[in-house]
């Protein structure tokens, strides 16, 4: 295991760790899903993620962009089908709940991103 993937699993954990104790502190109401849930299907998502475009990009670097976005869309049809019943087949989500569900996605989306770019622009 590259040092690079060791510190991406620290980086997603503690961005785990951080954002899930911050975001369950500041929500004030009572959520229809498990906020806990949500921020563990990102970090272990983003992590497999990561980790699988670190492999692609040393056996096939011209590869790795397309793997990263075929494992993007494979994420978020894991996602729809995870959180299908709780989430998506509740139509009175309320905003602040809305908003929840978004807040992980992006925070993980972000890093995700900018540490799969930085690795296809050394490669």
């Amino acid at each position: 295991m590259t040092k690079r993937i060791v510190y991406m699993l620290i980086l997603f954990a503690a961005l785990f760790a951080v954002s899930y104790t911050l975001h369950s502190y500041l929500s004030a109401i009572e959520l229809s899903f498990s906020l806990f849930y949500v921020y563990l299907f990102h970090a272990i998502a983003a992590t497999i993620v990561y980790v699988s475009v670190e492999l692609v990009a040393e056996n096939l670097p011209t590869q790795a962009g397309n793997a990263y976005l075929v494992l993007m869309c494979f994420k978020l049809g894991l996602f729809l089908l995870i959180f299908r019943e709780p989430v998506f087949e509740n139509d009175a989500l309320t905003m602040p709940e809305r908003i929840a569900l978004v807040i992980p996605l992006f925070v993980f989306l972000l890093t995700e991103a900018i540490a799969v770019g930085k690795l296809l622009n050394s490669k």
